[in-house]
């Protein structure tokens, strides 16, 4: 897969993940809204029912005292006639007559108004009562001049009763207005709205903590909850006590301080099971995502390993053809010395392609635990002193020095000799290619407590902080800008680590770039 689909491929992938996320943070979001016009529709229901329930209570605690104090006199209302109504029917085929009256009857018990309320003016207060009465007179039943005074009717109904509806609409007013100048501590109560509101809120299944408070003209008074706090997110109010005009001073406020919890709590099913499908999908792509990388990355480091591993035996087996055509010629094949000297070259470049498929193996049985590493107590600064050793020619050939300070006083580990050699070996190697100059090496020793820890500093390009992180891992080269005679195929430093982990301990490097690098070896001591 070449860069541009691959990058085109994660952008698609990338837009189709995060329209998915958006989406279901916006019906999330509209669900909550929707939820929350809901919430606010039931709560405004729940305060003009508690308004309502409050200005009957009013009404009927008024009446109530009306009657009783009106039962108590004992007086004889007085009662004048309001006004008659009279209804004439004749039916043309039966000859019947249908008479129908109604006479409305106010009975005045001397109450005014001003006994409940001295700013009451001089209301009196009424009952309203109906006489209503149906005459029939048939045809037999009336003498030959027709209907008159002295007729008797065939059929007569009468009732008689309160008039509910004027009694009602007089009491409205006449309460409204007596009651209008009172104090709101004595029209209602704190524990009576309260009652009030926690059967109406049951009632709509508003199972939620509230607070209220009444307000008179925006300020508060004394009829409120303890905890109440105005919230203008969170409270609804509706006006309360209305007078005669349909016009108040008073407003009950009500508010749910756990209103977005109460509220998201009805759509907290749906949506952990959303976020969870997200998440998953998250998931899933990140992990599509690393193994499309890790996939371009291995199949970018096998290319580079086919190439650099071409390279490396390219020129062994170049060197080794010419050494072999050399000594085909007949001047050549006389010389003892010279053929002694090919001879010599083409072992020496055959000895370095063996290295090389040694290295490749070694690794794929490392990682395989097919190889067996045996270890014994040994004194790591001899180790040190046999890997300096190694590399000596190639160090004299360089021009370069070492320098060792030994400061452990315990030097003591389990180590496999061979293995451990070539770790410091690739180590000490890798210092000096990595050196413009002439390399030099220092190579410090000492103890962190039950620890030894090996350090090999070196005055070569370092390297950046991404390449520290890569450094160990298989085929991994950090570009050498200007430096090209840097021969390698990326496998040293993972073997490095492997050898190490393989003996509990750590390596790890501290590096700049321009300002060279450090390894460091830390393995734990035998007590």
């Amino acid at each position: 897969m070449n860069k541009t689909r691959f990058r085109i491929l994660v952008l698609l992938m990338s837009i189709s993940l995060i329209g998915i996320i958006l989406v279901q943070l916006y019906w999330i979001n509209s669900s909550f809204q929707k939820n929350d016009e809901q919430f606010r529709h039931h709560a405004l229901v729940v305060l003009n029912n508690v308004s309502q329930k409050l200005n009957d209570k009013e009404m009927v605690d008024f009446y109530t005292s009306v009657k009783k104090f009106r039962d108590s006199t004992g007086r004889e209302p007085k009662k004048e006639q309001l006004k008659k109504l009279f209804y004439y029917e004749k039916d043309s085929n039966t000859k019947e007559i249908l008479i129908y009256t109604n006479t409305i009857v106010p009975e005045d018990f001397g109450l005014s108004a001003s006994f409940f309320d001295k700013n009451a003016g001089k209301i009196n207060i009424k009952d309203y009562s109906a006489n209503r009465k149906t005459e029939i007179y048939k045809d037999n039943s009336l003498d030959g001049s027709g209907l008159t005074t002295n007729s008797q009717p065939s059929v007569s109904i009468q009732k008689s009763g309160m008039l509910e509806i004027l009694d009602r609409v007089q009491f409205e007013l006449l309460y409204k207005d007596v009651l209008l100048n009172r104090p709101i501590q004595s029209r209602i109560s704190s524990k009576l709205v309260n009652d009030v509101l926690n059967f109406e809120l049951y009632k709509s299944e508003l199972k939620t903590p509230y607070e209220f408070a009444v307000y008179k003209n925006g300020l508060a008074t004394k009829i409120k909850s303890e905890e109440f706090r105005y919230d203008k997110n969170t409270t609804y109010s509706v006006p309360i006590l209305l007078d005669a005009d349909g016009k108040t001073d008073y407003k009950l406020l009500l508010r749910f301080p756990n209103k977005a919890k109460f509220v998201f709590s009805s759509m907290l099913p749906m949506t952990i099971l959303s976020l969870l499908f997200v998440v998953i999908i998250l998931v899933t792509y990140t992990s599509a995502l690393k193994q499309l990388i890790m996939q371009k990355q291995i199949s970018e480091i096998k290319t580079d390993f086919i190439n650099n591993m071409t390279h490396e035996f390219k020129t062994p087996i170049a060197t080794i053809n010419l050494a072999l055509d050399a000594i085909k010629n007949p001047k050549i094949i006389e010389d003892r010395d010279k053929v002694q000297k090919y001879l010599q070259m083409i072992k020496d470049e055959n000895k370095r392609m063996h290295a090389q498929v040694e290295n490749v193996l070694r690794i794929s049985k490392l990682e395989k635990n097919e190889l067996d590493i045996k270890k014994e107590p040994a004194n790591v600064e001899d180790f040190i002193e046999d890997a300096i050793e190694h590399v000596s020619l190639i160090l004299e050939d360089r021009e370069g020095e070492i320098y060792t300070h030994f400061n452990a006083t315990r030097n003591t580990v389990l180590l496999n000799d061979v293995h451990f050699t070539n770790v410091l070996v690739n180590i000490l190697d890798n210092a000096m290619k990595y050196s413009v100059d002439r390399p030099i090496i220092n190579v410090y020793t000492e103890n962190i407590k039950d620890f030894i820890v090996i350090k090999v500093e070196d005055n070569g390009i370092g390297m950046s902080k991404a390449a520290q992180k890569k450094v160990f891992d298989k085929f991994f080269r950090e570009h050498t800008g200007d430096l090209h005679n840097v021969k390698g195929h990326g496998l040293g430093l993972a073997y490095v680590k492997q050898i190490v982990d393989d003996h509990n301990g750590h390596v790890f490097v501290e590096s700049e770039k321009g300002k060279g690098s450090t390894f460091i070896i830390k393995l734990p001591l035998i007590n």
